[in-house]
């Protein structure tokens, strides 16, 4: 018999799984002032266990006679049910010489099962499945989709197929394609500045045969070495019903998932249960120092510590310990080394929970012309400080309320990377409670400084390992992978016997009558200061979302002065009349609340996240950074230098280096959305030029607001008007655009090949002008046919180099809409040894696509039912409903556009999206960019036989 039990659970990804990138100690995006800024704590005085008693997830939970766990969240806000399968298995369980074996593994569970021999995300899109994936750590492989709650039975069918009845659908030559496209993935992220680190922080803080102590991705000599028996023996070892938990978060309760988990994973067989690998956190012997050199902009230096992982007691103290000292707006190092004294451009630490092991880290990012030893004296002192002193009161109550209040806000996601059923998921997985987060915030409710003191001398005064990345040629060479290759049409390598017939027949069950989107109804008002407020309602999670727009966005950028609007908007939040950046960034936090700029090529923006209980206080704060900017010259100056160390970092990296050049090939240097910022240009900016760009684009009469609240619109509006209402433009001429030109400046049907040596991958990009209009009512027709093309993951383009001939570890195309114009871009990396091949498929694909192959009636069958059943999963949460007003507002769209999509979907045939993309593209109309080693690739790219010119990295200044 089952055994119930019921509990409760918070949703947060703030203890989340670690990706791999973000251990390197690359500091991200130190020139993007569109991004968000640091979230905040909640009003002063608050109380926590007020807000920890608002993070929550109730929740069943019962186990099947095989073994299996089922936990159900019921949450009936939309019609969509997240689903989320773990299998308690990682890299940290691989026997020796199979690294990466785990994630190897993953990816076949893609590649069909004996019921669904088709790629799984062909079903996924016949779903109208949203946030699908898969993925694999040191301690899990997990699998999650969210899909219409008719599509649920249908989703459990195929989960429950590949976990019951796979191996009949394995063969050799799957097996070796996917070993291609995880090798190439390796190759994408070994390429990227900063890619290697990783190895060598694992190959120095564990020691030999640590479960730890090699990558997720593992050794493309063990890659090489996987075999059938590998692929059997790890499915019957791992992925047993009693060795995996099924989270099912959503439209749906567990008397009514009972039935179903009974009906289609009941019959599976029990395995065995695989015992994770016990692992001590590792003890340095002394402190332990690396120098390793790459293509950066800036030398960084990180400290990093072993701690212990994520079922430890001083868990919650470390992560906050963490925050205060490195990861808040307002954190110690940002105030001293990055504010004050001005030694570094960016900092950050962190605390990276495994489920044996943690790994605590400090990082500082040295200013161009610095003195690292300095930098280095300087951190080592504030570290000493910290571990003696602890951090205050007020530090840990505005990092505990950061925290709970981004948790309460992303309660209204049910699956996802970091929605609530991956929330339940890792818990019981990991930590053996599906309420183990609760454990953690109620911990934080009460935790003192004195607690964060604690853990901090705990383990902060144990040896550590310092690693310097610096600018330079790599010391360290690329691992290459020996050559595996399927040739197309050639016999399996395996034998007869690899393939299993069929063992059961478990036909798919209908899907039924897919639920139709409600998008939230749209009110409007106009403020006090005569902006338009375009408004819904969405009662989730009491939260606020405000979004002012303006007219502007790069594209009001002036030729002679790129960057500017960037620039600006970064120093909105540096300080105002009356505060400090550093006060700021701490008030933000008290409030609970985020305050970010961005915006894009033709709209800048401010969005603010808040709390509904603090409306007021944060449209306060809003009001002051937008209105009352103090562009000091030392604030101007530290943020120029964080841009122009941005801009040198995007010259680095390979992807970066494309975006730049193909830009001007296409608009040319003058168009306002042609040429990037430059080092020249971000340089030559003056306070007067901030303050000028302030007074011509952000002002009321040239800009409007968005809202997203559980307040209802009277209340919102007049907690504006109060704030806002008192706005007035400005006496200087209001900001315009030009846009001169509307053909592409340049000639296609080239190759540019951007040199970069040692690069054993090569990013191409692809990219023309069309002449479509993202405010035609026909664009959907445009979009749709691109599905067949490029538009995802079973697209042709895809299918092609990735899945049937492993070159690449992913290659997409599609548009690129802008109010003035439509961009269409074909992009991907592949490995470097089949770059010309691989542009000579990309255009063959499109010009069959264009001419002789067009949309297939299966492929029309496929996208229509993947558009129309994604619409209610695409607007779960406020942010993509504020983004899909903001965006109807940009491109003249009625309110219920969304709403009209599905009938515009079922009428589209064939020939209608045939005509649309032909219409739209032309295949000689592509320049193609490529950044790779021209050593390697230059030969390949002229047997294409077309023009080629070959151009060195583009210089910094």
């Amino acid at each position: 018999m089952s055994v119930l039990k019921t509990g409760t659970r918070l949703a947060t990804t703030s203890f989340a799984a670690i990706a791999l990138a973000t251990v390197a100690p690359i500091t991200p995006a130190l020139a993007d002032g569109h991004g968000d800024h640091a979230h905040g704590d909640m009003a002063k005085g608050g109380d926590l266990t007020d807000l920890v008693a608002q993070v929550g997830i109730p929740y069943e939970e019962f186990e099947l006679e095989n073994g299996l766990t089922v936990i159900v969240h019921e949450d009936r806000k939309a019609p969509v049910v997240g689903v989320a399968v773990w299998y308690n298995v990682g890299s940290k369980d691989e026997p020796t010489g199979k690294t990466g074996f785990a994630h190897l593994f993953e990816h076949l569970m893609f590649n069909g099962s004996e019921n669904a021999p088709a790629d799984y995300f062909q079903y996924l899109q016949e779903m109208g499945a949203t946030d699908y994936n898969g993925t694999t750590n040191f301690d899990r492989t997990n699998y999650f989709q969210t899909v219409p709650r008719p599509a649920l039975e249908r989703a459990l069918w195929l989960e429950s197929d590949r976990m019951g009845y796979l191996l009949g659908a394995v063969t050799q030559e799957k097996l070796d394609n996917q070993r291609g496209v995880v090798q190439n993935e390796k190759r994408q992220g070994d390429n990227r500045p900063g890619g290697l680190v990783f190895y060598e922080i694992l190959d120095k803080m564990f020691p030999e045969g640590h479960p730890y102590g090699h990558s997720v991705i593992g050794s493309m000599a063990d890659l090489d070495s996987a075999s059938m028996d590998d692929v059997r023996n790890w499915f019957r070892d791992k992925y047993g019903p009693n060795n995996a938990t099924v989270v099912l978060a959503g439209d749906i309760s567990a008397a009514e998932a009972r039935p179903m988990m009974e009906k289609w994973f009941g019959p599976i067989a029990r395995g065995p249960v695989n015992n994770p690998a016990q692992a001590e956190i590792p003890v340095l012997p002394e402190d332990i120092r690396s120098v390793m050199k790459d293509q950066v902009a800036a030398t960084t230096i990180t400290k990093y510590w072993p701690v212990p992982g994520i079922t430890s007691d001083e868990l919650t103290a470390l992560n906050i310990g963490a925050s205060v000292f490195g990861g808040l707006a307002s954190s110690r190092l940002d105030e001293i080394l990055v504010r004050d004294e001005q030694l570094a451009v960016g900092v950050s630490a962190g605390n990276f929970d495994f489920q044996r092991v943690g790994i605590l880290s400090v990082s500082a990012t040295l200013k161009p012309g610095g003195d690292l030893a300095e930098l280095e004296a300087r951190l080592d002192q504030l570290i000493a400080e910290y571990i003696a002193e602890g951090p205050n009161e007020d530090e840990v109550r505005r990092a505990a309320t950061s925290q709970l209040a981004g948790t309460i806000r992303g309660l209204e996601q049910v699956g996802g990377f970091g929605g609530k059923a991956v929330t339940l998921a890792r818990g019981e997985v990991l930590a053996g409670d599906p309420a183990n987060y609760k454990k953690n915030f109620d911990v934080l409710a009460k935790l003192t400084p004195a607690d964060v003191k604690a853990a901090m001398q705990n383990w902060m005064t144990r040896p550590s390992f310092t690693l310097v990345l610096e600018p330079g040629e790599r010391d360290a060479t690329y691992e290459e992978a020996a050559s595996v290759e399927t040739e197309e049409g050639a016999e399996e390598a395996a034998p007869a016997d690899n393939t299993i017939a069929v063992s059961v027949e478990r036909p798919a069950p209908p899907i039924g009558s897919l639920a139709t989107l409600d998008f939230p109804d749209i009110e409007r008002t106009t403020l006090a200061n005569g902006m338009k407020m375009t408004y819904a309602q969405r009662d989730a999670v009491p939260a606020t979302y405000v979004t002012m727009s303006f007219n502007a966005g790069s594209a009001a950028d002036p030729s002679n002065m790129r960057g500017l609007e960037d620039l600006t908007m970064s120093l909105f939040d540096e300080g105002t009349a009356d505060m400090s950046s550093q006060e700021i960034a701490e008030e933000r936090e008290r409030l609970g609340l985020t305050i970010g700029t961005g915006g894009g090529a033709d709209r800048s923006t401010f969005t603010l996240s808040a709390l509904s209980s603090n409306l007021t206080p944060s449209l306060e704060l809003m009001s002051s950074i937008i209105r009352e900017p103090a562009f000091a010259e030392a604030d101007l100056e530290r943020v120029r230098t964080q841009t122009i160390t941005g801009i040198k970092q995007q010259l680095k990296s390979p992807q970066g280096i494309a975006r730049r050049a193909i830009g001007p090939e296409i608009f040319g240097n003058d168009h306002p959305y042609g040429a990037s910022s430059t080092v020249e240009s971000v340089s030559s900016i003056s306070r007067d030029d901030l303050f000028g760009f302030k007074d011509s684009w952000i002002r009321p009469d040239n800009g409007e607001v968005f809202v997203i609240s559980d307040r209802p619109m009277a209340e919102v509006a007049d907690a504006l008007n109060a704030v806002f209402g008192d706005w007035s433009a400005p006496t200087a001429a209001k900001g315009t655009k030009s846009f001169a030109s509307t053909g592409q400046a340049t000639a296609g049907n080239r190759v540019i090949l951007i040199n970069r040596p040692n690069s054993p991958q090569s990013v191409i990009v692809g990219a023309q002008l069309t002449g479509l209009d993202a405010s035609d009512a026909n664009y959907i027709d445009f979009t749709n046919a691109n599905n067949s093309l490029g538009g995802n993951f079973l697209a042709r383009l895809n299918m092609n180099l990735r899945e049937t001939k492993g070159w690449s570890y992913g290659v997409r195309g599609g548009p690129q809409a802008q109010e003035n114009a439509v961009v269409y871009a074909i992009s991907g990396g592949v490995q470097a040894d089949k770059t010309g091949p691989s542009v000579a498929e990309m255009i063959r694909e499109t010009s069959e696509f264009l001419t002789t192959s067009g949309v297939t009636p299966e492929e029309l069958e496929r996208n229509v039912a993947a558009e129309v059943g994604e619409l209610p999963g695409r607007f779960e949460t406020s942010p993509a409903v504020l983004g899909a007003m903001r965006s109807n507002a940009l491109y003249n769209r009625s309110d219920d556009y969304y709403e009209t999509l599905v009938e515009k979907y079922q009428s589209q045939t064939a020939g209608s999206l045939d005509a649309a993309a032909r219409e739209a593209l032309d295949v000689e109309n592509f320049v193609w960019v490529v950044v790779g080693d021209a050593s390697q690739v230059q030969g390949q790219l002229e047997e294409l036989g077309l023009p080629l010119e070959v151009r060195e990295l583009p210089t910094e200044e």
